[in-house]
C-alpha cells in the first residue's frame, strides 16, 4: 500500500501554459521524489500596460508517494 501527499505550488513562463507546468513540475522534482500525478487546478495571465499578456500561471496540485 502507498500513502500519497498533495502539495499545491505555482508555476509560471513567459512562453504558455504548458511550458508553465512543465517548470513547476521539474522544479518540484528537484526536492520532491517520486511525483505520480500533477493536476492543473486553475490558470491565469498577467497583462501589461499595453494590454498584452505578460505571462502565463498555472496553480498545480501535485501528488507524491511518501516512502
Amino acid at each position: 500500500m502507498a500513502v500519497m501527499k498533495v502539495i499545491e505550488i505555482l508555476s509560471d513562463s513567459d512562453k504558455s501554459w504548458e511550458d508553465a507546468t512543465r517548470k513547476g513540475v521539474a522544479k518540484a522534482s528537484k526536492t520532491l521524489k517520486g511525483i505520480r500525478s500533477a493536476w492543473v487546478q486553475s490558470q491565469s495571465v498577467t497583462v501589461n500596460e499595453e494590454g498584452e499578456v505578460e505571462s502565463f500561471r498555472v496553480n498545480l496540485k501535485l501528488s507524491f508517494e511518501i516512502i
